[in-house]
């Protein structure tokens, strides 16, 4: 009786222990590195029940029962099973890598496929490294992050745009490559950072199916998605901060410039302008009078994201608000966005999937990068001069000895007045249909849908004669309306051969349609010469020349694609794709363009003969060589069509007309990209260090070339004319790509993460055929001729001027130098010696040569990442080495301020080899010489952050399961040795890229952040 009492008692304590629900949390990490996995799936076997991991790998499961056995799932890595008992409450675990089958997947344009069969050059960013780097922009977080890739910024402004560039620049129109979100062709700069799942880089022809626009690489983005039978995620994750800029320029003060511009005057035998400089003191440092400091930056981002068994759903939001560290409330930039994805199994064969998103943005922005620009002036104006007189106005600076450029930057601030709204609704809707066994038809059609209206008012204003003033007030608006759609279907067969062959096929069609229009118009004479009232509806000014305009357009483009994939036991790959392409763009004979591929690799490590090397876990050795195409060039281009610029005499007076545009070219053709590439993957040390080395070689045929100088008597001066565009040249960009990650887990409480990658390049054109042989480009100071060019042997758009060969000691070294007479002026000593290049013991234009490259040598990064118990600790940098920029800031008007390093100018015989003496009368010191390039190599910490997570038990309390702080710093340091503002920065240009007008800095942000999830 008593044991069956006992046992009564033990079954009903087991039946309890069983029914008594546990609240079970942990963290889930790799096996070997100890690094936090994010969205792990961790899911209660046959039931209805799990969450996903969070970034740091941590998760929470309440009232699980006593027996339950959890699975922990995640691409790449071995199932986990975990069985809870009535102890488990804090669990750590570890899932280990799937070596043998690297089964992580790879997106790869129509499909993906598993990391260790992919044979093409791929490069993947996460979330988690895009959720460190806090980028503005998400373009920013490929600098130094994927090898082959160099982002520049063309200003720091709030707002501005940014150019990518995949293994060089191959052409001399359009570079960057082309963005697929999802699916459909997108915009890259509009997309919300935390948005993004992950960023795939395809650099070489593994890109080939997508055809006419895959020459310059294709960037895939996949957004996050809601996942299968997992809870309801609330994420918050804001930041706020500070911007400052990262450097300012060492100009002279008041007295030092009143002392230099009397040596200058006594120089050129003219009275001092300043007989007495006792008293300047310093003066007006303009540069701090124009940049700001702590200048706000504010960015909140809320997703909600989950899933059933049929359903899963995110929804998010993000808002972001960055001021100007130049002008106040005249620069900014505001962006909000909203996304909705959705996926649904309809039925066992039927999937539905479908992403929107909307973007609101509004900038503002000031004249930069050139000689109108408020940095030019802030660095040209004399520090003798006040912001305001005694009035309480705006000081006008005098034309004489000033020219009629160089204005006051904060009465430039002042009367700038502009406004930028742009709004887009873009997205896809899909099906993915399983027809039958082995056999998926998917189909999905991708949208963009654009419109914005710009609004700008010149004020009417005199600055004392310049080249700014304005006689009548006058507001120009624009309206833009542009919209795009693709269909795309196609079918994916896979079929397994007995147990060694594996056989995947894709077919696909893909209908691409652009169209829109604009309209643009201008006021004259807003009321009250103000901004409040700055709308063409209340101006009332009258011009008899055509203020306004529009244009409208229609583009499409017909694709067929096909691609094979086979593989024998996994080790060895072979894939084939071709895709054909039609494209309005091109004439009747040249519309169609036929674009193959073929990658292969080797699984060297799955060989017999390779053995049982227990340093090396993988090794795959991989090759690619296709062609791509590129047609990235104004439409109708092999047509000339009628445009509304032309202006004609009549019986003496004014008449508005037509005349013929762009001379036609009927024989426009495709671009083409031949890109090889060889590559190796290794995984080492129990897949600790990973390493992927590539050698390629692109080399792009048939350039789209714009402006073609043609004949003076066919004419292409008149408004509205333009040279034609031709293909005429030849561009191959050769290097090596080199990456290496290392991760370990040195104990429970520390793990390390480390990578660096590097990138070698050389550029070189090998044909120019436009009948001159060579193409220029850019600017240098005013009337000079075009500094940069594409020639045949060169680096495309090097830069093009004299060589210099120190400075003049004395007249004994001028006479016995060849004349420079031809340059503008007989030298001296003091001025500058040019190098006779070609011998002919004259220095004229026949002895300009290559003076320079703006195309950096290399470029590399280095990222770090610790954790040690609840902290955590990030670094990424970057470097540029061998790239040269033009000092092109400096304005050569007697009385313009100078730089510091004038102080150590020549002053007499012995006294300097570097600086050229100061003078108002004519030298030849200011042509385009290496005087002016410089080498602007750059290594520069982009980010660094500390954080802080609160133990999940304490945050549990709370109803979190995270709760993370951290403080960071983005572009903390540049270290150069160029003088400019910004050693990294580009107009964007492939021939005048480099040229520096006084490039807006980069701003240091300082900014403090919380990442929470409920």
């Amino acid at each position: 009786m008593k044991s069956n009492f006992l046992l009564i008692i033990f079954l009903f304590l087991s039946a309890f222990g069983y029914a008594q629900g546990y609240d079970i949390g942990g963290v889930v990490k790799e096996t070997g590195s100890g690094l936090p996995i994010t969205s792990v799936n961790i899911q209660i076997k046959n039931a209805n029940k799990g969450t996903i991991s969070d970034i740091d790998g941590r998760f929470t499961l309440k009232g699980v029962a006593s027996g339950s056995i959890l699975v922990f799932s995640y691409l790449g890595f071995k199932n986990f099973e975990y069985k809870v008992t009535f102890t488990t409450m804090n669990l750590s675990i570890s899932l280990q890598q799937d070596s043998k089958t690297l089964d992580e997947v790879v997106v790869i344009g129509y499909g993906s496929q598993k990391k260790r069969q992919v044979t093409g050059a791929v490069s993947v960013v996460d979330s988690k490294t895009l959720e460190i780097l806090k980028p503005v922009k998400i373009e920013q977080a490929l600098q130094g992050t994927v090898s082959g890739v160099n982002v520049t910024t063309t200003s720091g402004a709030p707002g501005a745009a940014l150019d990518i560039r995949i293994r060089g620049i191959a052409t001399n129109g359009q570079n960057g490559p082309t963005t697929i979100i999802d699916g459909y062709v997108g915009e890259l700069g509009l997309l919300n950072p935390n948005d993004v799942e992950s960023i795939t880089v395809l650099k070489d022809a593994q890109a080939a199916i997508y055809g006419t626009i895959g020459a310059n690489g294709i960037i895939l983005v996949t957004t996050k998605t809601g996942k299968k039978n997992a809870k309801t995620k609330i994420s918050l994750n804001t930041y706020t901060g500070f911007q400052e800029t990262s450097r300012t320029l060492p100009t002279l003060n008041a007295t030092e410039y009143a002392l230099l511009l009397n040596e200058s005057y006594a120089n050129g035998g003219k009275a001092l302008p300043y007989p007495n400089v006792s008293g300047l003191g310093k003066g007006t440092n303009w540069q701090n009078e124009v940049f700001k400091t702590g200048v706000p930056i504010i960015s909140h981002d809320l997703s909600i994201s989950g899933g059933s068994d049929k359903v899963t759903y995110a929804v998010s939001g993000s808002h972001l608000d960055q001021e100007g560290i130049i002008g106040g409330g005249k620069s900014g930039f505001l962006r909000n966005t909203a996304r909705v994805s959705l996926g649904a199994d309809l039925s066992d064969k039927l999937k539905l999937k479908t992403n929107v998103i909307y973007t609101s943005l509004n900038r503002k922005s000031l004249n930069e990068n050139g000689l109108a620009s408020v940095l030019f002036n802030a660095l040209n104006i004399p520090s003798t001069l006040t912001p305001y007189n005694s009035n309480g106005d705006f000081t006008l600076a005098p034309t004489t000895g000033l020219g009629i450029e160089i204005i006051n930057p904060l009465a430039q601030i002042a009367t700038t007045y502009n406004d930028y709204n742009f709004k887009k609704l873009n997205g896809n809707f899909g099906l993915d249909y399983k027809l039958f066994k082995d056999f998926v038809l998917s189909s999905s059609m991708g949208f963009n849908t654009s419109n914005s209206k710009s609004r700008s008012f010149a004020k009417q204003v005199n600055y004392g004669g310049k080249v700014f003033d304005v006689a009548r007030s006058s507001v120009s608006q624009n309206a833009i309306n542009d919209n795009d759609y693709s269909f795309d279907i196609y079918g994916t067969y896979t079929k397994k051969v007995g147990e060694d062959h594996n056989f995947a096929a894709t077919v696909g069609n893909t209908i691409y349609k652009q169209w829109g229009n604009g309209l643009f118009a201008t006021g004259y004479d807003v009321p009250n010469n103000s901004w409040d009232f700055a709308d063409i509806s209340l101006t009332t000014g009258i011009l008899n020349a055509k203020t306004n305009g529009s244009y409208s357009y229609d583009e499409r483009r017909l694709s067929y694609f096909g691609r094979a994939q086979y593989d024998y036991k996994g080790k060895y790959l072979l894939s084939a794709m071709v895709r054909r392409d039609a494209s309005t763009k091109f004439g009747p004979g040249n519309k169609i363009g036929y674009f193959p591929s073929f990658t292969a690799g080797w699984v060297i490590s799955d060989e017999g003969f390779y053995g049982e090397y227990k340093f090396i876990n993988f090794m795959k050795l991989r090759g690619s060589y296709g062609t791509l195409g590129n047609d990235q060039i104004p439409n109708n281009g092999y047509i000339s069509q009628l445009t509304g610029e032309a202006t004609y005499v009549f019986d003496g007076a004014l008449v508005n007309g037509s005349a013929s545009g762009q001379i036609p070219n009927p024989d426009l053709k495709w671009e083409e990209a031949r890109k090889f590439d060889v590559g190796l993957d290794l995984k080492l040390f129990n897949d600790k260090i990973s390493i992927v080395s590539d050698y390629f070689i692109d080399t792009r045929a048939d350039l789209l070339i714009p402006n073609i100088p043609v004949s003076g008597i066919i004419g292409i001066s008149a408004p509205g004319a333009s040279a034609p565009t031709i293909n005429a040249g030849t561009v191959r960009n050769s290097g090596l790509e080199f990456s290496i990650e290392y991760k370990n887990k040195f104990s429970d409480n520390f793990s390390m993460s480390a990578g660096y990658n590097v990138t070698f390049l050389k550029n070189k054109v090998l044909e120019v055929n436009n009948g001159t042989g060579f193409i220029e480009g850019g600017s240098f100071g005013v009337g000079q001729p075009a500094p940069s060019r594409m020639e045949v042997g060169q680096p495309l758009g090097y830069f093009y001027g004299y060589k210099t060969a120190g400075i003049f000691q004395n007249q004994a070294e001028v006479d016995a130098h060849p004349s420079q007479l031809a340059l503008g002026a007989n030298a001296a000593p003091g001025d500058i010696r040019y190098v006779d290049v070609n011998g002919d013991n004259v220095i004229d234009v026949k002895d300009r040569t290559n003076i320079g490259d703006p195309i950096p040598n290399a470029t590399m990064g280095f990222n770090l990442q610790l954790n040690y118990k609840n902290l955590d600790f990030s670094a990424y940098t970057f470097a540029s080495v061998g790239n040269d920029m033009v000092r092109n800031y400096e304005r050569d008007v007697t009385d313009a301020n100078h730089f510091r390093y004038v102080l150590d100018r020549w002053t007499g015989e012995g006294t300097s080899n570097s600086v050229p003496r100061v003078t108002t009368s004519s030298t030849a010191n200011t042509v385009f010489s290496d005087y002016f390039v410089e080498d602007a190599s750059y290594l520069r910490i982009q980010n660094i952050q500390l954080g802080y997570s609160l133990n999940p038990r304490f945050a549990e309390k709370a109803g979190l399961t995270k709760l993370r702080l951290y403080a960071g710093v983005n572009n903390l340091y540049t270290f150069t040795k160029y003088k400019g503002y910004d050693p990294g920065a580009s107009n964007g240009a492939p021939i005048g890229g480099g040229i520096d007008y006084g490039f807006y800095p980069i701003p240091r942000t300082y900014m403090v952040g919380l990442n929470i999830n409920f």
